[in-house]
């Protein structure tokens, strides 16, 4: 994590994370580039409908179950926090 530490923006999305979902770990602790389903965070499709609100109320930023990529959007927390500056309106 060393050779490539986060951004002010990706830590403030795990930040994000965090709270939304509840868990009970430091932001501190979160590897950027790790999974956030299965043998990363562990999340499930459940906590990404909740994430996906808090982005659009945090961000502006609407992630729709339909969306093609989604897959890769929901890649990680450094896929996640390109995909919001990408595509927010401010």
């Amino acid at each position: 994590m060393a050779e490539n530490p986060p951004s002010p923006s990706e830590t403030e999305v795990a930040a994000l994370i965090v709270e939304t979902l509840q868990l009970d770990m430091p932001v501190s602790t979160i590897d950027m580039d790790a999974p956030l389903f299965g043998d990363g965070l562990g999340l499930d499709s459940i906590d990404a409908l909740e994430l996906s609100l808090a982005i659009k109320r945090q961000y502006g930023v609407e992630l729709r179950s339909d969306t093609a990529d989604k897959v890769d959007i929901f890649r990680s927390v450094r896929s996640l926090t390109h995909y919001i500056a990408a595509h927010s309106p401010s």
